[in-house]
């Protein structure tokens, strides 16, 4: 049966478009769940918890049967985190922190036929690090398997139509105190997920998804698209064919100094995921809450407001531009519209992954005219850790 997304609201906040996924070699529904690994899982769900709004949804740990690790699962709109941590001295999961510190290990696609997917990813040349295979208890059946990708990183592929529980067999629905404290949630969907690899990888990267999931090349950001005096990094941007799905990969390029890029790859031991794009509907209202909750976001000078380029440029957008210079926001155009975006500082102990929100009014582009000024405030960062 032919299948055609409609937009629905948060279609509309990511820049979903209309495509028939019935011709696609590597159908893809769409995101099911980010999955982190954590030096301290049960502290960092506390903190999506209280500082991002998001819920308790799931838990699995030695109480419910598994020594090996505590997986506490959080949902915010349509946005899974799943947060691994080990329990035991022996787990992979330990060994995986020590070399990358907190960050992500998979980025879980749902499909409607895992076996489908699998077998063309194969032919293509994929590594799958685990076979399709059916997972059940009482509430159904969940059909799953895994790809290897850049780095460490995987993506897992899952079929849960089968099955009625909050998320997989082995897992306990759980809530948690903290919910009755928590405001409402900061995001409500995800928009893309960035992925650093090391210089001269990024188009082997860009073909893997090319061949083995179907995607398409959506965009293209090389030589002074995203460059300073000191630094420089190159990016291209691969695509479900609905854009449900967006994956912007980078590489490090030639500068005078060390970029972003090579700051990541140094502190996070190779190729991982540097930052994850939520989506929001009102951004100044997401960025107040939380600042007031002590989230911590790059700082941008006046003078990108003042530019009378950018004020040209932009055009009349839903929030003064004196609005967005309180908080910090930057604005950008293309030729379907304009976005909202800022950036926050680096969540965990190494300088390496970071959030950024998004609000998106027509435009499916990534903040091309914000570049700059993006890579000035973190090349500031950078200096002020050493690290440039």
């Amino acid at each position: 049966m032919s299948v055609s997304y409609l937009e629905t609201d948060t279609d509309r906040l990511t820049g979903v478009v209309a495509h028939d996924i019935s011709t696609d070699p590597f159908p893809v529904n769409g995101w099911d769940a980010v999955v982190w690994v954590s030096g301290n899982a049960t502290q960092a769900a506390l903190y999506f918890q209280l500082a991002f709004g998001m819920r308790l949804e799931a838990y699995a740990g030695p109480s419910t049967g598994n020594r090996d690790h505590h997986s506490y699962v959080l949902k915010a709109g349509k946005v899974r985190f799943v947060v691994m941590g080990a329990v035991s001295p022996d787990s992979p999961l330990a060994d995986h922190h020590r070399r990358h510190g907190d960050g992500v290990l998979d980025v879980a696609l749902e499909v409607p036929d895992v076996d489908k997917c699998v077998a063309h990813a194969r032919t293509a040349g994929a590594t799958v690090v685990k076979e399709p295979h059916d997972v059940t208890d009482s509430r159904g059946t969940v059909r799953t398997a895994t790809l290897k990708t850049y780095g460490d990183t995987t993506h897992s592929l899952v079929d849960r139509s089968r099955y009625h529980g909050v998320y997989l067999p082995g897992y306990e629905p759980r809530s948690s105190q903290a919910d009755a404290q928590a405001h409402e949630p900061a995001f409500v969907a995800l928009d893309h997920v960035v992925g650093n690899v090391e210089l001269g990888h990024m188009d082997e990267w860009v073909a893997f998804y090319n061949r083995v999931m179907g995607f398409t090349n959506m965009a293209e950001f090389i030589g002074d698209d995203i460059a300073t005096e000191y630094s420089a990094l190159m990016s291209k941007v691969v695509a479900s064919g609905d854009h449900r799905v967006k994956f912007p990969l980078n590489e490090p390029a030639q500068g005078k100094k060390k970029s972003q890029i090579d700051e990541y790859l140094e502190f996070y031991g190779g190729p991982g995921v540097q930052h994850l794009a939520l989506a929001t509907p009102d951004i100044c209202a997401t960025v107040d809450a939380l600042k007031a909750r002590g989230v911590e976001f790059l700082a941008t000078p006046d003078s990108y407001y003042t530019d009378p380029v950018l004020r040209q440029r932009i055009g009349e957008v839903r929030v003064p531009v004196g609005e967005l210079r309180k908080r910090g926001i930057l604005v950008d155009r293309d030729e379907d519209g304009y976005l909202l975006q800022i950036f926050t500082k680096p969540i965990g102990d190494r300088p390496t992954v970071f959030f950024e929100f998004i609000e998106r009014h027509g435009s499916l582009g990534f903040g091309k005219g914000n570049f700059q000024a993006l890579f000035e405030a973190i090349e500031r960062e950078q200096a002020k850790r050493g690290n440039l």
